[in-house]
């Protein structure tokens, strides 16, 4: 029997000490597979629905989107701390010039385009006195909605609609959360391949010596690309705690055991591609509720046009009809919400600074419990899990069938 095998050892002697090598490879390549699986392609490539693939997290874009979000509007920040550090009368004071540039553009097309004539007319001094009246009141409008918005905060700005809507418009963005903040986590799935394999590549070679089964390849190749695949994701997200192993080592989940650098990158990220100043400003300006804006804008302005027409007044009512001035007044509010968002990019610098999202959502994660932080993460890889683990063991099994080609050609 001994002879036996020491001459089957000499004739594939090269196949024998490629096993765990080969195991190792598949363990490695399975790994690389899986996680390239999870993000790639964006869109569905193939014939649906059954022939073809679309990445996990592109695939389930609502549902990750909706972890993302929740994660940030339900555990991290609210619009009401956000709005809450800006200034009102800072930000009047940072859009004062750019605002009052507008409001003598504003006041001449409105008064040429309701009634030319009668703008015309009207004393130079008269005409000068109305627009600097406007100016001079401006900033303390500015004020007022600015503090009107703080109190009703929640009426005018829906940040879980911001954040969901723009994670599902770019789903490239999405794949980046999960991807810069589980960087390390995916490394370690690829690298951890190679001798978790190479070390049940060492038990097939001992396996198949013993009994040249035709099953022995093709099952630890399927053994190999499944078990490599479930312990990796195990050894990233448990223990959440460290424990010590038969006394010789302490483990603790990969993940946890990042905490403040995965906080740090998942609030940079956020922060530099989502809760922008410009986008938050877009958001309150376009947004679901953004018509509480500007009934609210139309509010305040409509009484700074009254007290500031003074003596104009009487003659614009008379020469246009007050159903028309009463439109004159709306004229001048759409044109102004026209004007503002060019307005409102002077007030962005101040804002990131004011607003300090970066260090507000690195401060709160790192004050999350384990269970709450594993949610940040987790959630992509349970997402049809038993895919990625089943295509492991798919392309260990064909692996292991090649290999047996090889040992029987």
């Amino acid at each position: 029997m001994w002879d036996a095998l020491l001459a089957d050892l000499r004739a594939h002697l090269v196949v024998y000490i490629s096993m765990p090598f080969v195991a190792a490879i598949i363990g490695y390549v399975t790994k690389v597979v899986a996680i390239k699986m999870m993000f790639s392609p964006i869109e569905f490539v193939g014939i649906r629905p059954w022939f073809g693939w679309q990445g996990i997290v592109p695939r389930r874009a609502a549902r990750m989107a909706s972890i993302a979000c929740d994660t940030v509007t339900s555990r991290l920040v609210t619009p009401r701390e956000i709005f809450g550090r800006l200034d009102p009368a800072r930000v009047a004071r940072e859009i004062e010039a750019p605002l009052i540039e507008d409001i003598e553009v504003i006041t001449q097309e409105v008064m040429e385009q309701v009634q030319p004539k009668l703008w015309a007319m009207l004393p130079e001094g008269l005409r000068h006195r109305i627009i600097e009246r406007i100016k001079a009141d401006a900033p303390t409008v500015v004020r007022q909605i600015m503090q009107e918005i703080q109190d009703h905060v929640d009426e005018v700005f829906d940040l879980k609609a911001m954040v969901t809507s723009s994670l599902l418009r770019q789903k490239p963005l999405l794949n980046r959360i999960f991807q810069e903040t589980g960087k390390a986590e995916f490394r370690f799935i690829a690298r951890c391949g190679f001798p978790f394999g190479f070390i049940i590549g060492l038990v097939q070679l001992i396996v198949w010596t013993l009994t040249h089964s035709h099953w022995v390849m093709p099952a630890f190749g399927l053994f190999v690309g499944w078990f490599t695949d479930w312990l990796a994701l195990k050894m990233i997200f448990r223990p959440k705690e460290p424990r010590r192993y038969l006394g010789l080592f302490t483990w603790q989940g990969l993940f946890f055991r990042r905490r403040k650098e995965v906080a740090a990158a998942y609030g940079e990220l956020v922060a530099r591609e989502i809760l922008t100043p410009a986008n938050i400003i877009d958001a309150v300006l376009v947004g679901p509720r953004s018509d509480r804006l500007f009934d609210m804008i139309q509010r305040h302005v409509h009484r700074m046009v009254e007290e500031n027409a003074g003596l104009a007044k009487p003659f614009l009512v008379l020469a246009v009809g007050t159903k028309r001035y009463e439109e004159m007044k709306r004229l001048v509010v759409r044109k102004l919400m026209v004007r503002l968002p060019h307005t409102l990019k002077h007030l962005e610098r101040y804002a990131e600074e004011a607003m300090d999202v970066r260090n507000t959502l690195v401060t709160k994660m790192q004050q999350l419990t384990v269970d709450e932080f594993e949610g940040i993460l987790r959630p992509v890889f349970q997402q049809d899990e038993w895919i990625l683990i089943a295509v492991g063991a798919a392309l260990g099994f064909l692996v292991g069938e090649l290999q047996v080609f090889i040992m029987t050609s």
